[in-house]
C-alpha cells in the first residue's frame, strides 16, 4: 500500500520566511528527499496564494508502505529537519493510503 505523506507548516506569529532560521529549515526540508532512501518522491515548496486559512509551506512525500513511513519518521536527518521546523512553525500531517 503506497502512502502519500503530507505536512503543512504555518510559521509562528512574528516569524518571517526570509529569516535565517526559516531559510535553514527550508534547506533541510529540501534535502530530506536526498537523505531518506525510503522516499519514492519528495516535493516541497511555499504556498503561492495568500489566504487567511492557508498554510505557508508544504512537504509531500511518497513511500511504498507503512514500514517505510516508520523508517522515514525515525531517520536521523528527518528528525533534525523536524527540530528546525519545530522552532519556527506549527504543522498538521496526513498520511493517505493509495488503494
Amino acid at each position: 500500500m503506497v502512502i502519500t505523506h503530507i505536512v503543512l507548516f504555518k510559521l509562528k506569529d512574528g516569524i518571517d520566511r526570509r529569516s535565517p532560521d526559516v531559510q535553514e529549515a527550508e534547506k533541510f526540508a529540501r534535502e530530506v528527499g536526498r537523505q531518506v532512501p525510503e522516499l519514492l518522491s519528495w516535493r516541497v515548496g511555499w504556498n503561492c496564494v495568500d489566504r487567511d486559512i492557508a498554510y505557508d509551506f508544504a512537504v509531500v512525500g511518497v513511500l511504498p508502505n507503512l514500514a517505510a513511513l516508520e523508517k522515514y519518521q525515525k531517520n536521523a536527518f528527518h528528525q533534525e529537519s523536524v527540530e528546525k521546523w519545530r522552532e519556527i512553525s506549527d504543522w498538521v500531517v496526513v498520511d493517505l493510503p493509495e488503494h
